[in-house]
């Protein structure tokens, strides 16, 4: 259930996009979840009367509040349960960034953008989110920032080793302000840190 409140965390979706986020879940298995969360008061279900017909889940207030719980038990993941992956292992990335919302502590204040690009070894951008600073709360979104503050780059290795155990900055390229990107950054890696 958490993890379709994380992928609901950042608006509605709609069942094809949910898909996508558990490739090894049925169709069937995710639509019977969906409408069990319907029941509880978790999600929401809207069906649009158009042709093909569209229907997207959103998360209720109930379903909301979950979304503080995340934090924790992310930050708990990342400290404990993360090792550093081997060279085969495929790190999904985006599933990172799309939590940065529940483990960035957005200082007060702070009214700013990071855009986080995932890049091939050739430095062709693959996939992009935006964090957004506003009001003490961390939005992540999937598009382009509206006025990037700082950018961040790196390869999928780049990134799994900038938020792992080995917090290492060397597979990141930075640009803009280095402090605001640091400020993303140094919230996995009080995360990752063991004592």
């Amino acid at each position: 259930m958490l993890l379709i409140v994380r992928e609901l965390a950042f608006g509605p979706k709609r069942l094809s996009e949910l898909q996508r986020a558990f490739p090894g879940l049925s169709t069937g298995a995710l639509e019977q979840r969906l409408h069990r969360m319907a029941d509880e008061g978790v999600v929401t279900r809207e069906r649009f009367a158009e042709v093909p017909p569209r229907v997207e889940f959103d998360l209720t207030a109930a379903g909301r509040e979950l979304v503080s719980i995340l934090g924790p038990v992310v930050r708990w993941a990342l400290r404990w349960a993360w090792t550093a992956p081997s060279a085969d292992e495929w790190v999904d990335v985006t599933a990172l960034f799309r939590l940065a919302g529940c483990v960035v502590d957005a200082p007060d204040g702070l009214d700013a953008e990071i855009e986080l690009i995932i890049e091939d070894d050739d430095q062709v951008a693959l996939d992009l989110y935006t964090i957004a600073f506003r009001h003490g709360d961390a939005l992540v979104t999937h598009r382009p920032a509206a006025r990037a503050d700082a950018v961040v780059k790196a390869t999928p290795r780049g990134w799994a080793q900038a938020f792992g155990p080995a917090q290492s900055r060397d597979g990141l390229r930075i640009s803009g302000d280095g402090e605001l990107a640091e400020t993303f950054l140094a919230s996995f890696a009080t995360a990752g840190t063991t004592t």
